[in-house]
C-alpha cells in the first residue's frame, strides 16, 4: 500500500516537472527573448536591447589564438584611454611579458606609473611611488566615493576579469563601445515615456538600455598605433576587446593545446582498446 501511495506521488511529480519543462520549451522555441524565459512584462528593455555583434577575434573558437601585435595594440588603447576610469587591478605589470614586451620594456611600463601607493619610510604617512614589474595596475581613484563622484554616482567595474563576467564576453565590450546611438523611432513610438535620463547615454547593447559611461572612443585617430594600424574606432574597440580576452584568461593557448592533445590521446587511446579487444575476442563468436 505504502509503495503504491509513493509510486503515484512519485508520478505525479514527475508528470508536473515533464508538463512545466514542455511549455518552458515551446515558449522558448516560439518567442525566445528574455521575457518568455522570466515572465518579464514587455518593456523597452526585453523588446529593443540587442545581442552583442561578433567581433571577430583571433582567440575565438576552440583553436583560437592570441594576435600578439592586437594585444599591444589594444593595452595602449587601455591604457591611454580607459585606464582614466576603468582599474586591472588583478594584472601586474610583469604579466605583460605574455604580450610579447621584453623585461627591460615592462620595468619602462612600470615606472611609468607614479601614483603606486607606498608608506613614507620616516614618517610612516600614506604616499606614492614609482611602480615595479612585480606591482599591479594602480586603481583609477582613491576610493568607491570618489569614483562615484566623477561618474555621475557609478562606479566604473574593474576590467580584469571583465569578458568573463559578461555575457558575450569580448563581442559585448565590442559592441558596448562601438553601439552608442540616440533612441530609435520605433523605441520612442511603442514606449513614448522612455526617454534617457540627464547624465546617461544611449546604448542597446547595454543591459537597460542607458549606461553613465560616455562613448570612450569617439574618433579615428584617438590612440596612434605604433605599428601603422588605421586607429579606427572599430579597429580601436576590437583592440581593447582582444587585450581584455587575455588579462581574463591569459593562459588561453595553453589550455587550447592541453585540450586538442588529450582529444587526440584519447582517439589514440579508443582505437588501441578497441583493436585489444578484436585481437583478445577475435576467436569468440558474438
Amino acid at each position: 500500500m505504502v509503495r503504491g501511495i509513493a509510486f503515484l506521488i512519485g508520478a505525479a511529480f514527475a508528470a508536473v516537472v515533464a508538463w512545466a519543462l514542455f511549455w518552458t520549451i515551446q515558449g522558448v522555441v516560439t518567442d525566445p527573448t528574455p521575457k518568455t524565459m522570466t515572465g518579464a512584462p514587455k518593456s523597452a528593455e526585453t523588446e529593443f536591447h540587442l545581442h552583442p555583434r561578433s567581433a571577430g577575434l583571433r582567440s575565438d573558437g576552440v583553436f583560437g589564438k592570441f594576435d600578439k601585435q592586437q594585444l599591444q595594440r589594444g593595452f595602449q588603447v587601455y591604457k591611454e584611454v580607459c585606464s582614466n576610469c576603468h582599474s586591472l587591478r588583478f594584472v601586474a605589470f610583469r604579466d605583460l611579458e605574455g604580450l610579447g614586451y621584453s623585461e627591460g620594456q615592462v620595468k619602462a611600463i612600470a615606472q611609468g606609473y607614479d601614483n603606486i601607493p607606498s608608506i613614507n619610510p620616516d614618517t610612516g604617512e600614506p604616499a606614492t611611488r614609482k611602480g615595479t614589474p612585480a606591482d599591479h595596475f594602480p586603481m583609477p581613484f582613491a576610493n568607491d566615493i570618489a569614483a562615484r563622484a566623477a561618474n555621475n554616482n557609478a562606479i566604473p567595474p574593474d576590467l580584469s576579469y571583465i569578458t568573463r563576467a559578461r555575457h558575450g564576453g569580448a563581442d559585448y565590450v565590442y559592441s558596448l563601445i562601438t553601439g552608442y546611438r540616440p533612441q530609435s523611432a520605433a523605441m520612442l513610438k511603442e514606449f513614448p515615456d522612455i526617454k534617457t535620463p540627464k547624465g546617461l547615454y544611449s546604448n542597446p547593447y547595454f543591459a537597460n538600455l542607458n549606461i553613465a559611461m560616455p562613448p570612450p572612443l569617439k574618433t579615428e585617430g584617438q590612440v596612434q598605433y605604433m605599428d601603422g594600424t588605421r586607429p579606427t574606432v572599430d579597429q580601436m574597440a576590437k583592440d581593447v576587446a582582444a587585450f581584455l580576452v587575455w588579462t581574463a584568461d591569459p593562459k588561453l593557448e595553453t589550455r587550447h593545446t592541453a585540450g586538442f592533445a588529450a582529444v587526440i590521446f584519447l582517439l589514440i587511446s579508443s582505437f588501441l582498446a578497441f583493436g585489444a579487444y578484436r585481437n583478445i575476442w577475435r576467436d569468440v563468436k558474438h
